[in-house]
């Protein structure tokens, strides 16, 4: 892959697997030969304490040494990293973050300050995540000025259309005003309820309209996801055969794939992750296809 591929995981509705999204993308696309860099620019700093021990986040409070500082001026961004584990690396978030767009708004080029910061650190990185905040303000701005692309994690149901919708008008003026080179990396979709039948509606609805966006890989509802941030940990960490980490490893090798332009690899080879053989399970044509059967059984 490209160094310094810079992908802003962002939908300014919250709840939707954001922080889930980047920590296990960081995770199972690291390897000895890629490092990958997560930029935590959510104020509730979840991504951080998704991946560092607890320890290392008191640290970092006491230190004062978080992207906040960063973003005000105060600190180059290679003082603000830390490492993670092998090959993965946080920008932590911090508790003054809160505050940070009230600041940034009387700062000169304030929509480029990620973008800045991070020319001196991108050739460094195989890959750079940025979560963003559940919303569209500054801080989201920021880091779609900065990325190449977006990559939209979105909940299976509803409302999750309108809000898409309203994304995808915020890329296009910042596409037209401050970023012409940022396209859309692609949709996935989360949650998603093999059960549900809004799942399915939903689902097909997204593909209908955005074919090309939609990631094949599908992220499930799964208690493993859910437990695996209380312990520091990605879920291919947690369990790695949970429904969670297969779904997650297929979206990696998916996402590999699209920004290599070649055929989708095996993700966590360097660490000896066995492909499970249940691959298959979590990709949208497969869904759509047992859904369809059920239906003509009648199920």
């Amino acid at each position: 892959m490209d160094v310094g591929r810079l992908i802003a995981i962002a939908n300014q509705k919250g709840g939707v697997g954001k922080t889930t999204t980047a920590i296990n993308l960081a995770v199972a696309l690291a390897s000895p030969s890629y490092d990958v860099l997560l930029v935590d620019l959510d104020p509730q700093g979840n991504a951080t304490s998704g991946l560092l021990h607890v320890d290392s986040l008191a640290a970092i409070k006491a230190s004062h040494k978080t992207i906040y500082e960063a973003l005000i001026g105060s600190l180059p961004l290679s003082d603000v990293i830390r490492k993670a584990r092998d090959h993965v690396f946080v920008a932590p978030s911090g508790p003054d973050l809160v505050g940070a767009e009230i600041e940034l708004a009387g700062l000169e080029r304030r929509e480029w300050r990620l973008s800045e910061l991070l020319k001196p650190v991108r050739d460094d990185y195989g890959l750079i995540l940025i979560d963003t905040p559940p919303s569209l303000g500054l801080l989201t701005l920021n880091a779609l000025v900065a990325a190449d692309s977006i990559l939209v994690p979105m909940q299976c149901e509803y409302y999750a259309l309108e809000g898409l919708s309203a994304l995808l008008k915020t890329i296009d003026k910042v596409r037209k005003g401050l970023n012409p080179k940022l396209r859309i990396e692609g949709v996935v979709l989360t949650m998603f309820d093999a059960r549900n039948r809004l799942s399915h509606e939903i689902a097909r609805e997204v593909e209908k309209h955005l074919p090309a966006e939609v990631f094949q890989a599908v992220i499930p509802r799964n208690v493993r996801l859910s437990e695996s941030p209380s312990h520091g940990l990605s879920a291919l960490e947690y369990d790695p055969k949970s429904a969670g980490a297969d779904a997650y490893r297929g979206l990696a090798a998916e996402l590999a794939a699209r920004i290599t332009g070649g055929p989708a690899r095996s993700t966590m080879a360097d660490n000896d992750q066995a492909e499970p053989a249940n691959r298959k399970a979590w990709s949208l044509r497969a869904l759509f296809a047992r859904s369809d059967e059920r239906g003509r059984k009648g199920v």
